[in-house]
């Protein structure tokens, strides 16, 4: 299996002074995804989580949307390193008597990188037409942009491995009041949507109708597609929105703020789920 972190020797300078040192790494390992032995998807993530991944990245494409649509999750035992032993960088998914498979025609590249997520695949109606849920989404929970504005210092002091290596995105689900659900760290941003989304696919919790995401980086399409597929209706980034996101946001319900970063913040579509401060009158 391999290792989250790993260690390594660098030249350290600082303040003019030079010295050796170990620093600790971020791992990062290829993994394969396949649905019933086929494979569909290899994507660069850190080791750990690897079926809460595969299952999420499957609710993403459309293919999985409850708890036992998946029979069995395992790593492939023909996958093997150098030394003969199992690499546990291949994990395929068994679908349940009547899930259909994923049409091959509909899938992405069969390569994709830890920061590019749905490559080849950043369409509207792709979200459209293989969404579980009734678009645009409804309901929600109501967040006062007070609880919004603590969230990103709670997702920093829950990622432990970044505070160790400073190299890696994160993904958290929180209650509309601010309770911490759970939080997933990755090299790739998507990666870690797809082990929070995976995880919660596996407690029977979806649609995430009632929780709020936060992700440590930029709002991509991929991921507001990964919200909208999850039926998360509350997502926020750090970082900015692409403009692709908003339209989908708009598109499909979602409420989308970009920037958040302390009291500030950039609310892009769905405003009526926050709870916000009284606009400030001209000249005040």
């Amino acid at each position: 299996m391999g290792r989250v972190t790993e260690r390594r020797r660098v030249v350290r300078i600082r303040d003019g002074a030079l010295s050796e040192r170990a620093d600790t790494l971020v791992g990062e390992e290829p993994l394969e995804i396949r649905v019933n032995g086929r494979p569909i998807a290899v994507t660069m993530r850190t080791p750990g989580d690897d079926f809460a991944l595969a299952a999420g990245f499957l609710v993403s494409e459309g293919v999985l949307a409850a708890r036992g649509e998946a029979a069995r999750i395992t790593y492939c035992a023909g996958a093997t390193g150098e030394d003969g032993a199992n690499s546990y960088n291949v994990v395929d998914v068994r679908l349940a008597d009547g899930v259909p498979l994923p049409d091959i025609s509909l899938e992405r590249n069969v390569y994709t990188t830890s920061s590019c997520g749905l490559c080849g695949k950043a369409s509207l109606e792709a979200v459209r037409t293989t969404a579980r849920w009734p678009l645009p989404l409804t309901g929600g929970p109501r967040v006062p942009h007070t609880v919004l504005a603590g969230l990103p210092d709670r997702l920093r002091e829950a990622q432990r491995v970044f505070a160790r290596t400073g190299g890696l995105h994160a993904a958290a689900l929180f209650t509309g009041d601010g309770r911490l659900l759970d939080v997933r760290e990755d090299v790739g941003r998507h990666n870690a949507v797809d082990k929070i989304v995976g995880r919660a696919l596996e407690a029977g919790l979806l649609p995430l109708t009632d929780a709020v995401l936060l992700v440590s980086g930029r709002a991509s399409f991929e991921l507001a597609q990964k919200a909208v597929m999850a039926g998360v209706t509350v997502l926020a980034a750090v970082s900015a929105p692409s403009s692709l996101a908003v339209d989908l946001a708009d598109e499909a319900g979602l409420t989308l703020v970009g920037f958040l970063r302390g009291a500030s913040m950039n609310v892009y579509t769905g405003a009526e789920r926050l709870v916000l401060p009284s606009p400030r009158l001209a000249g005040h």
